[in-house]
């Protein structure tokens, strides 16, 4: 399964924000556990309604948003050295 068969983004449901499909669930929400270091255990324990695998699908589509809204990296100047 991808995060574009679990991640829902749809007006009436918050907003238009990216949800996992069939709950009210934020991206963003299960994001923010990720960051602060919350195991995965701890997520699914605050949010019954939710699998390890809607926690994986949550990584993968951050992860692709990522991808297309930075820049393309700057190459390096030629007289810098890279260790």
């Amino acid at each position: 399964m991808t995060f574009q068969d679990k991640i829902v983004r749809d007006p009436a449901i918050c907003n238009g924000q990216p949800v996992i499909r069939g709950t009210r669930v934020l991206v963003r929400t299960i994001l923010g556990y990720l960051a602060q270091g919350e195991p995965t255990g701890r997520i699914l324990a605050d949010f019954p309604s939710l699998t390890e695998e809607d926690v994986r699908v949550v990584v993968a589509f951050a992860a692709a948003s990522a991808s297309e809204d930075l820049p393309a990296p700057t190459p390096a100047p030629h007289e810098v050295k890279v260790a």
